[in-house]
């Protein structure tokens, strides 16, 4: 039996590393029936798009049911689903259900930001050279919008590093904003050491962790950044068009007011008495939630694969990949290739990435691994490779059989 959003069986187990999972009665779990079959197709691709898992889909197929026969759909369901999905994504994140809005990918988060914080003429904000286009496309308007200045760090060494953004601070610097994992080359930053320098000098700290977030163990206040934003279509599992804003709680009141979704506004459940002449949005972040939260195509397919996440568990993940892209790494004919992403995992995200000797050549195996149905990114010149517990050692196999031909 399934009820919306969520599935009626459950899946004790505990990682082996291959994929599998040891339940606790010596029953064995192949989290690999979570997904459907990718025909003939070795799909390496998690950090462009999350393939639906099959809780997801029945869900959906619930929720058409819903605006089939609207007659079944009560009030209650406009918010019921929207808060099991804050809940869900608090538990994954280690925050307050409260603190987080629903969006529609990691741009909306730092929209909300960008028109939240109070700016002055002068006031610096830094991001990562070569970062992903949306931390350019939020903050360049604001040069001429604001009067700010938006800086780009380059790295001292290989890969960008909290140091290089704290050897970067001013006394001007408000905000730091960047990926928690890079999209281009999968380096992971410090998190924590650098927003212990940001707050140091009363600068904030916001982090798109739309490359790790649900694959890597994540607690936001050992993390220490001030806002977090993610896309919800990549390591989350949920469709495209879905994702999250989270604000440390006191940052929330000493927002600028700007237009919120009606939703938002106390009392909005009560849709036999709707007075809003004096609309104030309520406590928490739900004010920049999107536009029609609670579509329940999106958000009940979020809301069933968020639970799937958590089931499988953040650590799952990530040691298995770990164990995929060393494999990968080990095995890379050096004559031919070499790797993108550091070596040290702790250094790098959910996924890794490598080229081969010549920009050209690199296009040229991305092309032969498509063609033989080998489905990889190709990123600022990387092959980025982002498995997930689908994937095994001989998915592995064939990306090296294709590269060795």
């Amino acid at each position: 039996m399934l009820r919306l959003g969520s599935a009626a069986f459950t899946l004790n187990g505990v990682f082996r590393g291959d994929g599998m999972a040891t339940a606790t009665q010596g029953r064995i779990t192949d989290w690999r029936d979570e997904w459907f079959e990718f025909e003939d197709a070795t799909y390496l691709n998690m950090s462009t798009q999350g393939p639906m898992p099959k809780v997801a889909l029945r869900a959906v197929q619930a929720a058409l049911e819903w605006k089939k026969f609207p007659q079944h759909l009560s009030d209650a369901a406009y918010f019921e689903i929207p808060n099991r999905v804050r809940a869900s994504l608090a538990r994954l994140i280690g925050g307050s259900p409260s603190e987080i809005a629903i969006t529609t990918g990691a741009s909306d988060g730092m929209a909300a930001v960008a028109l939240g914080l109070w700016w002055k003429p002068g006031d610096e904000i830094l991001t990562g050279k070569g970062e992903f286009p949306a931390q350019f496309a939020t903050w360049r308007p604001l040069e001429q919008r604001e009067g700010v200045q938006l800086r780009a760090v380059g790295p001292r060494d290989r890969f960008l590093t909290a140091d290089d953004f704290i050897g970067a601070l001013t006394p001007k610097t408000r905000l730091v904003s960047l990926s928690l994992v890079r999209f281009d080359d999968g380096s992971r930053i410090d998190a924590a050491r650098l927003a212990a320098a940001c707050h140091a000098q009363g600068a904030y700290l916001l982090l798109d962790v739309s490359q790790c977030c649900g694959a890597l163990p994540m607690d936001v206040a050992q993390l220490g950044a001030d806002f977090v934003t993610s896309a919800g279509y990549k390591w989350l599992l949920g469709p495209y068009g879905t994702g999250f804003f989270w604000a440390r709680s006191e940052h929330i009141p000493q927002m600028r007011p700007a237009p919120f979704y009606w939703m938002a506004t106390e009392g909005a459940d009560n849709f036999a008495a709707l007075d809003f002449e004096q609309a104030a949005p309520g406590n928490g972040a739900r004010r920049w939630d999107a536009a029609e939260t609670p579509s329940f195509l999106n958000l009940a397919a979020l809301d069933a694969a968020l639970e799937l996440v958590l089931r499988i568990g953040p650590e799952t993940v990530y040691a298995h990949n770990d164990k995929l892209i060393s494999q990968l790494f080990e095995r890379l004919p050096r004559d031919r290739c070499v790797t993108a992403s550091p070596l040290d995992p702790a250094r790098r995200g959910p996924y890794g990435c490598f080229a081969a000797r010549s920009p050209e050549k690199t296009h040229a195996l991305f092309e032969r691994l498509k063609k033989e149905n080998v489905i990889v990114g190709l990123r600022q010149g990387n092959l980025r490779v982002s498995p997930h517990l689908y994937n095994t050692e001989r998915d592995i196999d064939r990306v090296v059989a294709v590269i060795t031909v």
